[in-house]
């Protein structure tokens, strides 16, 4: 029972990882630049790990009992599967992450088919391919190999995967929630805002990386510099009032 959580915890490390990889080579293609993709400040997308691991979990039963189903059946049918294993993630990861940061790491509204712009058929088909591919092939090949590893190194690696998780969830909610919380708090208080993104921007890797990643965030910097530059306005225009009073006093007085 334990090695088996062990190989899961390992599978779902290796398939985060792959996931953050394609996601690097897809923004070169469409962006022309490198794109840091994920919530997380690590190199990987937890999304896809969930996803693949349920994958390989729910359906590698099914991969064992159908040798009396034909192999178009079988493709089909757990075609069907993958597409509500990836669609149902998808969707309530969004949903969540929305509800918690109100803001969105991607969004399908301009795409056809999509569901409240959270998953969208153009998506679902691919990860389906892919989903073929991890439950066929992959995954047998990875579990075979970790199977054959001695215990001690099963526990090693699984152990510092969960530690490495629960310390970069950690920091990642902090860091996104206070750039969160920043963004919606442009006020008037100019100068405690921008000393606030410089603490989150500028003095750490790891703020960057994130704030880099989190949805809209030119969109974020630009609204918060504007309210910079009408707190200064405001200021100027507050300082030249006085100025003509003091002058105007001084004229009243003469």
């Amino acid at each position: 029972m334990i090695k088996s959580l062990e190989i899961y915890v390992i599978l779902f490390m290796v398939y985060s990882v792959i996931g953050w990889i394609m996601e690097v080579v897809l923004g070169l293609i469409e962006k022309h630049k490198f794109v840091n993709r994920g919530f997380l400040i690590g190199s990987y997308c937890p999304i896809y790990g969930f996803g693949s691991v349920a994958i390989t979990i729910l359906l590698g039963n099914f991969m064992k009992t159908i040798n009396d189903v034909s192999l178009a059946d079988s493709i089909w049918i757990s075609s069907i599967v993958i597409i509500c294993i990836c669609g149902t993630l998808e969707y309530f990861t969004s949903y969540i992450m929305e509800k918690m940061f109100h803001a969105r790491w991607w969004d399908y509204k301009n795409y056809r088919f999509n569901i409240n712009g959270r998953i969208c058929l153009e998506t679902l088909v691919p990860f389906t391919v892919i989903g073929q591919l991890i439950l066929r092939f992959a995954s047998p090949t990875i579990i075979n190999v970790l199977t054959n590893l001695p215990a001690l190194l099963l526990h090693i690696l699984a152990g510092a995967i969960v530690i490495l998780i629960i310390i970069d969830v950690s920091v990642s909610y902090n860091i996104i929630h206070s750039f969160k919380k920043i963004s919606n708090e442009a006020k008037d208080n100019t100068e405690e805002i921008t000393k606030k993104v410089k603490e989150i921007i500028s003095k750490t890797w790891r703020g960057r990386r994130l704030v880099s990643a989190f949805p809209n965030v030119d969109v974020i910097k630009k609204r918060i510099k504007q309210t910079v530059e009408e707190g200064k306005e405001k200021i100027e225009r507050k300082k030249k009032e006085i100025e003509d009073l003091i002058e105007k006093k001084q004229r009243n007085k003469e």
